[in-house]
C-alpha cells in the first residue's frame, strides 16, 4: 500500500492548484452572485486536456489516470464548486460512458469534441416524477425507421443550458419496466430538442442546471449507447464514477471552508487574544481537519479500485456519503467559528454552505447512498 501520490499526479494537482487560485478563485464569488456560467474558465481548462481526464489521447483526451481526475476535482472545487461540477459532469457522465459503452463511429464523432472543450455535455436522466426512483421515467423513444422520436423532459440537469450534447434515457419498452430503458446521444441542434426553465438554486448557481424538453425530437438509429434496453444498466454504472467526482467535490469545498477557518482564526481577536488560542476553536478545526483528510482518502481508494478496473460501487457511495456530510459539518462549524461575519456575503463561508448542501443530493441522495452500501455489504 503506497499512500504517496506519483511524480505525474503532483503535477497534475500543482497544475490544477495554482491554476484554480490565479483564474477561478478570484472570480467564484462573481459566478455565484450572477450566475454567469464560467465559459472563459472552461475553456482554459480545456486547454490544460481537464474537460477529458481520463479519456486517451487519440480522442483528445489527458489521458491521466482516476487519481489525478479527482485531484483535479478537488482542487477546482476548492476555488470553485460551480466549476467543478461542470468538470465533474463533463468527465464522468458523459465522456466516460461513451468512452465505455460507444461504438467506434461514436467516440470518434463525439470524444474528440467533448474531450478538448469544444463541446460540453450533460446527463439527463432526471425528471419531475424520477429522482430517486430513476426506473420511473416517462420520456419516450419510440424507433420508427431509422430514428428515434423521443418525448418527454428532464430537469436539474447540470450543465444543461450550455451543453451541445446530451447523454440521455428514456423509455424504449414501458413494458419492461427498468429494463425498457435505453440511452441515447442526443445534440442540441436534433429537431425537437429545446431548452426549459433554468432553476434558481440554493448553490452552485452557475453551473447551468436547466430544464430539457424534448418534443418529437429525432434522434437517429446510429445514437443508441450501448444495447437497446440497456440504459439503466449503463446509468446506475456511469454514476459510480459520477459519485466519486462528487466526493471529490466535497472535499474540495470542505478543504476550502478549513483555509478560510485557520486563517480568519489566526486573524480574529476576542479577548484580548486570537479566537485560534481557545480550545474550543482548536477543537472544532481539529475535527474538520481529521474528517476532510478521511473523506480525501476515501475518495482516492475508490479511484485507486477503478484504476485496477475493479468492482467499486461500495467504495464510491461510502466516500459520496462521507465526504458530502463531511463538507456540511465543516462549513457549518466555519459559519459558526467566523460568528456574525460568516453570515455574511463579503465572506465565503456562507457560499461554502450553501454549496455543500448539494452534493448530499445530487448523484444520488445520501439516503440512496446508505442503500447502496447497505445493498454491498448484506450480500
Amino acid at each position: 500500500m503506497d499512500f504517496q501520490l506519483s511524480e505525474e499526479q503532483l503535477m497534475v494537482r500543482q497544475t490544477a492548484r495554482e491554476f484554480a487560485e490565479k483564474e477561478i478563485k478570484p472570480r467564484a464569488a462573481e459566478f455565484d452572485a450572477t450566475g454567469e456560467f464560467p465559459t472563459e474558465i472552461i475553456q482554459k481548462l480545456a486547454k490544460l486536456n481537464f474537460l477529458g481526464i481520463t479519456i486517451p489521447e487519440q480522442y483528445g483526451g489527458g489521458g491521466l489516470d482516476d487519481i489525478s481526475y479527482v485531484i483535479v476535482i478537488e482542487e477546482i472545487s476548492r476555488a470553485c464548486a460551480s466549476t467543478g461540477v461542470i468538470l465533474s459532469v463533463n468527465n464522468s457522465l458523459v465522456c466516460e460512458p461513451i468512452l465505455k459503452y460507444g461504438t467506434d463511429a461514436q467516440k470518434k464523432k463525439y470524444l474528440p469534441d467533448l474531450a478538448s472543450g469544444k463541446k460540453l455535455g450533460c446527463f439527463a436522466l432526471t425528471e419531475p416524477e424520477a429522482g430517486s426512483d430513476a426506473s420511473n421515467l416517462k420520456t419516450t423513444a419510440i424507433l420508427k425507421g431509422d430514428h428515434y422520436i423521443l418525448n418527454g423532459n428532464k430537469q436539474f440537469i447540470t450543465n444543461g443550458r450550455e451543453a451541445e450534447v446530451a447523454l440521455l434515457f428514456a423509455m424504449t419498452d414501458k413494458s419492461k419496466g427498468y429494463k425498457g430503458i435505453s440511452a441515447f446521444i442526443v445534440e442540441r441542434g436534433f429537431p425537437g430538442y429545446s431548452i426549459g426553465k433554468v432553476h434558481q438554486k440554493l448553490g452552485i448557481n452557475a453551473a447551468g442546471q436547466c430544464e430539457l424538453y424534448f418534443e418529437d425530437c429525432v434522434v437517429p438509429k446510429e445514437n443508441l449507447l450501448g444495447e437497446e434496453g440497456g440504459g439503466f444498466k449503463l446509468a446506475m454504472a456511469t454514476l459510480d464514477g459520477g459519485r466519486m467526482g462528487i466526493a471529490a467535490q466535497a472535499v474540495g469545498i470542505a478543504q476550502a471552508c478549513l483555509d478560510e477557518c485557520l486563517k480568519y482564526s489566526k486573524e480574529r481577536v476576542q479577548f484580548g487574544q486570537p479566537i485560534a488560542k481557545f480550545q474550543a476553536i482548536q477543537w472544532m478545526l481539529a475535527d474538520m481537519a481529521t474528517e476532510i483528510e478521511a473523506a480525501r482518502l476515501l475518495t482516492y481508494r475508490t479511484a485507486f479500485l477503478r484504476n485496477k478496473g475493479k468492482r467499486f460501487t461500495a467504495e464510491a457511495a461510502m466516500a459520496k456519503l462521507f465526504a458530502s456530510e463531511t463538507a456540511m459539518k465543516a462549513t457549518t462549524k466555519g459559519i459558526q467559528i467566523h460568528g456574525g461575519y460568516g453570515y455574511m456575503k463579503e465572506y465565503p463561508m456562507e457560499r461554502f454552505f450553501r454549496d455543500a448542501k448539494i452534493t448530499e443530493i445530487y448523484e444520488g441522495t445520501n439516503e440512496i447512498q446508505r442503500l447502496v452500501i447497505a445493498s454491498n455489504i448484506l450480500r
